[in-house]
């Protein structure tokens, strides 16, 4: 059977846009997957492949070494190709997926760029700001970034962990919450949240129940998406979170992304000596996963890591 390969490539990048993926994450993919059409317009000047054997794996293994110095860059790229022959592999393009058994280099961590916290306590007061200054649609969405904020600096979440999180989600425990995190392949797990989440959240689900009521709105999700009219979908995409951190690197001038927000939350952990096992756990790792690099981070600059729960104010 005849088939396109940049046809396929489409089809695989659109399917992992409905399965959620982030924009860049999407982006990233392609660019990856056009790194391997380079790697065939250079050895056989076309885009046709009906079989990929084991000398070509060898030679794209070969290309990749010579073409990028970072092992993290050709890990991605391999990893990108592996699940690009999976997805031809289930439409049955392929007999197996013949970057099964290539060998990649270790994944190498990147030294840990916490948002200073200085930052972490600004940019709560900017979106406790927003609430206070806006109603309607417009204040629910306010109160649900502060919701996202603490998700994350207060629990460690990953976007991916954000997307799939209901109210079921967010567990009592006595005065205080746990958000309790799903996966398809692991035992649920849940994470205490600081005390400063008790008000903000009771503020926003009472606010989005009340909108929920009024506009004759079911949904199940914790957070939603919305325009500036209407709330389009219950859940957020990584996308989603990712577009209210670029706007709040534009409004603050600041480099904070959620995964800086995040590694501020691990040294917070770190600082509060919670267990090393014990935040192994919080954030769904395996226990040899090492916690090293923040530990040296920690050695080299203990007073630019003072990161702790933020206080509860007055008049929250």
């Amino acid at each position: 059977m005849e088939w396109n390969l940049l046809d396929k490539q489409q089809e695989f990048l659109k399917l992992l846009e409905r399965q959620g993926k982030s924009f860049n994450t999407v982006k990233n993919y392609k660019a990856d997957l056009q790194c391997f059409n380079t790697f065939l317009i250079d050895k056989q000047e076309h885009l046709k492949i009906k079989s990929f054997s084991s000398t070509q794996v060898q030679e794209y293994s070969r290309y990749l070494d010579d073409k990028y110095g970072s092992p993290n860059s050709v890990r991605r790229r391999v990893q990108a190709l592996r699940l690009f022959f999976d997805y031809l592999l289930g439409q049955n393009l392929f007999p197996e997926n013949p970057l099964k058994k290539m060998a990649v280099s270790p994944k190498v961590l990147d030294n840990p760029e916490p948002t200073p916290f200085p930052e972490v306590i600004k940019t709560y007061k900017l979106l406790k700001k927003r609430i206070k200054e806006t109603e309607g649609l417009q204040q629910l969405v306010n109160a649900r970034n502060v919701v996202i904020f603490h998700l994350i600096y207060g629990a460690g979440l990953k976007v991916s962990d954000l997307a799939k999180l209901s109210f079921g989600s967010i567990l009592k425990d006595k005065n205080d919450y746990r958000v309790m995190v799903e996966h398809p392949k692991r035992d649920p797990y849940s994470i205490p949240l600081p005390e400063i989440f008790n008000k903000d959240f009771v503020f926003y689900k009472n606010r989005l129940f009340e909108y929920q009521r009024n506009e004759e709105l079911e949904m199940e999700e914790l957070l939603f998406n919305a325009n500036p009219y209407k709330i389009l979908s219950g859940g957020l995409s990584p996308r989603g979170t990712e577009l209210f951190f670029e706007e709040l690197r534009r409004e603050m001038k600041t480099e904070m992304t959620a995964k800086s927000l995040r590694q501020s939350c691990i040294f917070k952990w770190l600082n509060m000596t919670v267990s090393h096992t014990t935040i192994k756990e919080w954030l769904g790792v395996t226990p040899s996963y090492s916690l090293e690099l923040y530990l040296e981070e920690l050695k080299k600059d203990p007073a630019g890591k003072v990161f702790q729960d933020l206080e509860v104010e007055d008049d929250q």
